[in-house]
């Protein structure tokens, strides 16, 4: 059997461990630890299952209407897709060729190197400063091919920080390709660049979102853009005929129906997050102001792979990334009041 030479050498992206035992704090994924809204409770109870044997609405219109209602824009500058991890690889497929390259800063999302290997293109990233505070993008691989795609997490993962939409647009409108800002985590955030998005004088905008971080619907797979209509009739044409399941689509429609419950359950990730950050910092540890649902943290008194080791050993799983940016910090997901007082405690005990 053969296989391409550019899946042979690829480095494949590394998800969150997963642990099977149900008594766990799991902290390593930046999963919302409250559950979704009540109204997604009953479309499961009264779906209709004959609609499990016809092909879904391949251009999702309710779901899109829904979107463009929330986000003051219209339904035809809005794409949803299969998780915003494949609107990430249709974007690859779309906006990039074969002797172009797709940039992002470093440290960011580390899918977006395993996308380029995929892709069988060069990544470019572009060295965030020492306090991980925006520097400026990098547009052209040392090979000389020019960055068509950059991917711009923001906030950013794993830092948590948030570029002001201000430096987004500047860049933008001197870069020629496709931007595409991230906004995994905006709903966590002080501000989103999607009125980029619905600007027509910034062209080359798409802002992703996702429904796994505050709709607590990882589990789902479901993320959208917005974006200029070009662009985003150029990701209809490269998407799979039907890749959003009739399932999937009511669900989310379900969620985004209900802003409130929503606002609540990050309005209490948003307390935790602040308290957590306080006692770490009153510790000594160095926590950079997080736009996010999550931490990275650089502990004080002991290594960090040391720590994560010694946490999981107590069944609390946060995330390490080995590395020279990043091998001295965890990634801590704000977890409930209880699950963040047991790392607390955890930590005492260790004393870390």
């Amino acid at each position: 059997m053969r296989i391409a030479k550019s899946v042979q050498s690829l480095v494949p992206y590394t998800p969150g461990e997963q642990p099977k035992a149900r008594s766990v704090i799991k902290l390593n994924t930046n999963e919302n630890p409250y559950p979704p809204s009540p109204l997604i409770e009953k479309v499961l109870a009264s779906f209709d299952l004959d609609r499990l044997r016809r092909y879904p609405d391949p251009v999702f219109r309710e779901l899109r209407e829904k979107i463009a209602e929330i986000y003051h824009t219209s339904p035809s500058r809005v794409f949803v897709g299969n998780g915003s991890d494949e609107v990430l690889t249709l974007a690859a497929r779309a906006f990039v060729d074969d002797d172009e390259a797709i940039g992002s800063f470093d440290p960011s999302y580390s899918l977006y190197k395993t996308l380029a290997a995929i892709r069988d293109v060069p990544f470019v990233p572009s060295p965030l400063a020492d306090d991980f505070s925006w520097a400026e993008p990098v547009t052209r691989g040392p090979d000389g091919r020019p960055v068509a795609l950059f991917l711009l997490t923001n906030p950013n993962a794993p830092t948590s920080i948030l570029y002001p939409s201000e430096l987004v647009q500047a860049f933008a409108r001197s870069f020629p390709g496709v931007v595409i800002v991230d906004e995994a985590y905006a709903d966590f955030a002080d501000s989103s660049c999607v009125p980029l998005a619905a600007d027509p004088s910034d062209a080359n905008v798409i802002v992703m979102r996702t429904l796994s971080k505050s709709y607590s619907l990882a589990g789902l797979r479901l993320g959208f853009c917005i974006g200029p209509e070009d662009l985003v009739e150029a990701l209809y044409k490269v998407k799979d005929s039907y890749n959003v399941d009739a399932l999937a689509q009511a669900c989310a429609l379900a969620a985004l129906s209900d802003q409130p419950w929503m606002r609540r359950n990050t309005s209490k990730v948003l307390k935790t997050r602040e308290e957590t950050a306080s006692e770490l910092r009153r510790r000594g540890w160095d926590v950079p102001p997080s736009q996010s649902n999550f931490l990275f943290a650089r502990p004080a008194h002991r290594p960090a792979a040391e720590l994560f080791e010694a946490l999981r050993a107590r069944n609390i799983f946060v995330r390490y990334f080995p590395g020279p940016r990043t091998g001295d910090r965890l990634r801590i997901s704000v977890g409930t009041d209880a699950d963040m007082a047991s790392l607390l405690a955890a930590l005492q005990e260790l004393d870390a």
